[in-house]
């Protein structure tokens, strides 16, 4: 197979193109529900997409926040050295870790 050059590779539109309109409808209250409908389906599909990427994200981020949280607890109940040298070492790594993630 030959390989398509600069100027004859092919695109895909970033948006899909929307459905052609009858303009002569005689009902303009009809076409203002369709165009709103439209509107209110495009968000509720966007929103569908953002919540793919985001959702486990949030999740990733709430529970490395609980782990800290109960490891301190825990570590607490051993005595204030371990607490503090617990702490300084979280905040180095998670410092560390979520520069790399940035």
């Amino acid at each position: 197979m030959e390989k398509p050059s600069d100027h004859e590779k092919l695109t895909v539109p970033l948006l899909e193109p929307k459905p052609a309109t009858n303009k002569h409808q005689e009902d303009d209250d009809a076409e203002e529900e369709e165009e709103v409908g439209s509107v209110r389906r495009r968000v509720v599909e966007e929103n569908k997409k953002l919540w793919v990427v985001a959702g486990p994200s949030i999740c990733a981020r709430f529970s490395s926040f609980g782990v800290t949280v109960i490891s301190q607890a825990f570590i607490g109940h051993i005595g204030a050295t371990e607490l503090a040298a617990y702490a300084l070492v979280s905040t180095v790594l998670m410092r560390f870790s979520n520069g790399i993630l940035v």
